[in-house]
Parts: C-alpha cells; sequence; structure tokens
C-alpha cells in the first residue's frame, strides 16, 4: 500500500488541533496514527477489539454519569441519559456476545489509551462547574464520539476477523453518527444560549 507523503501531515493537522480540545481525544488519534500509517503498527486480535468496544462505551457511561451529577442544563441530562442508556446496551451486547462465542476481551495498547485519556478528562471535568463544565462535557463529546467512530470505521470493523463480532460494530456505527449528530447539535445550541 502506498501512503500519500502529504496524507498523514494533514491528518497530524486536524489531529493537533483536536488535542488542544480533549485529551481524550489525543490518546486515541495517537494510536489510530500509529496504527493507520506506521507499517509495523500491532493488529488487535478479536478478544482486543472486544476490549476497545466495552472500554469506549463504558468511558462514555462514566462521563454520562458525571454529567447527571454536576449539571442541572435539560439537554446536557438529556443527552447524558441517552449516553448513559445507548452505551450501557452496546455493552451488554458486547458482553453476551463475547460470552457466546467463549472470548474473553484482552487489554492491549489502545484500550489502555482510551483509559489514561479517560483520567486526564475526568481530572479537567472535576474541576469545573456550571456552565463551564458543561461546555467542556459537550466539547468533549462532540471530539469523543468522532474519535470513537473513526476508529470504529478505519480500525475495529476492519481488523475484526469473527463475523458477528464485525456485525455488532456495524450495527451501532449508526447509533454512533446519530450521537455525533445529537452532541453536535447540543453543542450549537448550548454555545447560542450563552
Amino acid at each position: 500500500m502506498r501512503v500519500d507523503p502529504a496524507k498523514p501531515i494533514n491528518i497530524m493537522k486536524s489531529i493537533t488541533s483536536t488535542i488542544q480540545r480533549s485529551a481524550t481525544l489525543f490518546a486515541l488519534s495517537t494510536f489510530l496514527y500509529a496504527g493507520a500509517f506506521a507499517q509495523d503498527a500491532p493488529k488487535l486480535t478479536d478478544p482486543e477489539i472486544a476490549h476497545v468496544g466495552v472500554t469506549a462505551n463504558q468511558i462514555d457511561v462514566n462521563y454520562g454519569k458525571l454529567a447527571l451529577e454536576k449539571s442541572k442544563n435539560k439537554d446536557i441530562r438529556h443527552f447524558a441519559e441517552t449516553m448513559i442508556k445507548d452505551h450501557e446496551g452496546v455493552i451488554k451486547q458486547a458482553t453476551e456476545l463475547a460470552a457466546k462465542l467463549g472470548v474473553t476481551p484482552a487489554d492491549n495498547a489502545m484500550s489502555k489509551s482510551l483509559k489514561q485519556g479517560e483520567v486526564a478528562e475526568m481530572k479537567k471535568l472535576h474541576a469545573l462547574n456550571g456552565v463551564a463544565f458543561e461546555k467542556a462535557y459537550i466539547d468533549n463529546e462532540v471530539a469523543y464520539h468522532k474519535a470513537v467512530i473513526n476508529a470504529v470505521k478505519t480500525v475495529l470493523i476492519p481488523q475484526t476477523q469473527n463475523a458477528d463480532l464485525k456485525n455488532l460494530f456495524v450495527t451501532i456505527s449508526p447509533v454512533l453518527d446519530s450521537h455525533l449528530e445529537h452532541a453536535e447539535m447540543v453543542a450549537k445550541e448550548f454555545a447560542a444560549k450563552r
């Protein structure tokens, strides 16, 4: 596969600007950049891919729970409730599928990177209150969903070997797209109200 030398530079410029908005996105983007363009990038096994899926969904559940604790804004709360419900549903589906297939999800560099990003973002979010928290939360949700959608479409689906696991990611892709649209709508409305 021939790589256009200008393409990684453009992607890194995009990643760099996004990093300033979200430590979580930084961790995931760094991994994706290395995985997409380095010739010796590690390939993920199905157990590792399953772990990434569960980890990514659990992180968004955690963000949503924090938003419910800290925000009284109805749009933020509604979005957070939707994220908790939908992502817990995906975790349940993934866990049931892993049990059915006899697959034990395995920790890996990508899931560790996601967790490190979550720690940094949660620290930032915990330090904020009111409007500052709400803006940071919804901005992170936009960035996080963009990164996760990219990971699902460019890393997880292409590398998944098991048809049932691949189908799970294909099935949840439109849901993730709708989450991104919802987050962008809330962010836009939220910015207009302030």
